[in-house]
């Protein structure tokens, strides 16, 4: 019998406020009361960030739910939490952060094959107004191409 496949937490909004250049995979420094509370899907990404700090990298404001029945232990749910990578991607993480406009932005926390939590994170830009605008038109384009080309096969 397979086992259950712990959820993944998903930001949505950073695709789209973000042109994604680049992804990076990194660990988690966590509580065993917040990977119990991540299995159970009680996560959220909106509006969090990461950076580099002292030469380590953290991640901030992401909200990750109290676990009930571990009251005793329980944590502040959106406390900065340190990134597990090696140090040339800090140094070039640190290095491409440090031109203009670009941003370290969690995209997803998944657990991995070995039941590790990871988190993607993605090198962005921010979008601006027109060209989220640009982008939604893109996608309601690709959707209608779909819709058209369904709705052909079908007769």
């Amino acid at each position: 019998m397979a086992e259950p496949v712990p959820p993944t937490i998903v930001n949505r909004k950073a695709r789209h406020d973000y042109f994604i250049e680049e992804t990076i995979e990194a660990g988690l420094v966590l509580t065993g009361s917040e990977v119990k509370s991540l299995r159970a899907g009680r996560c959220n990404l909106v509006d969090s960030f990461a950076r580099i700090m002292r030469g380590e990298a953290y991640v901030t404001n992401v909200h990750i739910g109290h676990y009930d029945p571990a009251h005793r232990e329980n944590y502040e749910p959106t406390r900065t939490r340190k990134l597990l990578l090696h140090r040339g991607e800090i140094d070039r993480l640190e290095g491409k952060l440090k031109q203009k406009g670009l941003t370290l932005i969690p995209l997803r926390i998944y657990f991995n094959a070995r039941g590790r939590a990871k988190i993607e994170l993605g090198l962005g830009r921010g979008k601006k107004l027109h060209d989220k605008r640009q982008s939604i038109k893109e996608r309601e384009a690709r959707r209608e191409t779909e819709r058209a080309m369904r709705s052909g096969r079908r007769r």
